[in-house]
């Protein structure tokens, strides 16, 4: 795929896909850091991947990011009608950016990319 026919898919089918790339780098962090079994492992992550977790590794990495990738984070967020009750509408928008800009970076193939940004999103 070209950049251009990445940045113009649909915003819902990017954040699907980044909801399964940050849903794979969260089990990776977790798994290497052997803190228990999977129970565990699945109540730490619900600290990462849930939107108000999402949105607040948003605002860690909002700074790093080149226009390009704020350009797709905005369209991402700019493009939500709904949110969780668990979430306010401002902390949906900015995580459904959130997994717009990693599935950007996935389909670009920016792995390292991806990483730099994972690491400053979730420094712990």
């Amino acid at each position: 795929m070209t950049k251009t026919e990445i940045i113009n898919m649909p915003t819902s089918s990017l954040a699907y896909l980044g909801d399964c790339v940050l849903e794979l780098l969260v089990r990776e962090k977790l798994v290497l850091a052997d803190i228990g079994g999977i129970g565990d492992i699945n109540s730490k992550a619900l600290t990462y991947v849930t939107a108000v977790a999402q949105s607040e590794a948003f605002e860690r990495i909002e700074q790093l990011l080149n226009d390009d990738e704020l350009s797709v984070y905005k369209r991402g967020r700019n493009n939500t009608h709904s949110a969780p009750k668990s979430a306010t509408h401002a902390q949906y928008s900015r995580a459904t950016g959130f997994e717009c800009l990693f599935a950007y970076l996935h389909l670009m193939g920016e792995t390292d990319r991806i990483k730099e940004l994972f690491a400053a999103a979730y420094p712990n």
